[in-house]
């Protein structure tokens, strides 16, 4: 089993005085096209619940226990869940060579503890995921959450969608997706970057920056405090709890504008965080991407975001 560290950060987070709106799309120059045999996983369509408090959630079943809410983070870059729901569905933990460094703060998650999840269900208890499922086991959780699902670990070479307005997560067979890319209105297909040996999908900013597509995150923009300068219109600041137990804070400063690709995205809100770790990424959370379904092809290293059709 590989030794490499498995970032966590900027997943579950529980935000003070948390506000939810939606950012404005500018116009976009690409409508995204896929070849016409699109074949859904075993999988059916699953539900989702955007909860204020805990994040974008899903119901799971694990080895017929449950349901379970499991928070949906694309930014985890590890599937995670607490020692209490291990107990329930009777699995067995094992030591862990892989150390766990999580959350925004410096503080690191407890545990070094993993399991294998045999039978995972998504969405009802018999909607089962084909895989097993390596998760780290956690002491404790904020709040009522009960683990953490990071989509690209569980469905690994299959191309799924969120769609965030719909509240639906699709799984597709990886191939029959194959995105491409023609003129238009909707949308974008930009790269799937990949930063060191890990799978959070991460797309460059016209900027140059590199930025984490976090679905776990309710910030529109958010950028460590070293890395954005500071604006003179600063507003409101706020105190958000990491995994770890530590916590940061948090700065509303002047709405920014940035593209991803052809997509631009207007006056989004935009935080500065200080008392971030180190090598905090650039984030693009839930407030930019609601208007969006976005879609993840990890053979291809694309991802597609375009306007969702509900």
């Amino acid at each position: 089993m590989s030794k490499a560290k498995l970032a966590i950060a900027l997943s579950a987070l529980t935000v003070t005085c948390a506000v939810w709106a939606v950012s404005t799309a500018g116009a976009a120059h690409q409508r995204i096209v896929r070849e016409r045999t699109q074949t859904r996983s075993s999988l059916s369509p699953i539900g989702l619940r955007d909860d204020k408090g805990r994040g974008l959630l899903v119901d799971a079943w694990i080895n017929g226990a449950g349901p379970f809410s499991l928070v949906l983070d694309t930014g985890a870059g590890l599937t995670i869940i607490s020692d209490r729901v291990a107990q329930r569905a009777n699995l067995q933990s094992t030591k862990s060579t892989r150390p766990l460094v999580g959350g925004l703060s410096a503080t690191s998650i407890s545990s070094n503890q993993e399991t294998k999840i045999s039978k995972l269900a998504l969405g009802t208890r018999d909607n089962f995921v084909s895989s097993r499922v390596v998760a780290a086991v956690a002491q404790s959780l904020p709040g009522s959450i009960d683990g953490i699902l990071d989509p690209t670990q569980v469905f690994g070479s299959l191309t799924y969608s969120i769609d965030l307005p719909r509240q639906e997560l699709v799984v597709f067979e990886s191939r029959s997706q194959n995105l491409k890319s023609t003129t238009s209105n909707e949308g974008a297909v930009v790269p799937w970057v990949k930063v060191g040996g890990s799978n959070r999908p991460f797309v460059r900013l016209d900027s140059g920056q590199l930025a984490l597509i976090d679905t776990g995150s309710g910030f529109g923009l958010a950028f460590s405090d070293n890395s954005a300068q500071r604006s003179s219109n600063q507003g409101k600041q706020n105190t958000i709890h990491d995994l770890g137990g530590g916590r940061v804070e948090t700065t509303r400063v002047e709405a920014k504008s940035v593209s991803i690709g052809s997509l631009v995205l207007r006056n989004v809100p935009t935080d500065l965080i200080r008392g971030a770790a180190p090598g905090t990424p650039v984030i693009i959370g839930r407030r930019a991407l609601y208007p969006f379904k976005l879609t993840f092809d990890p053979v291809a290293r694309l991802i597609a975001i375009e306007t969702s059709e509900h």
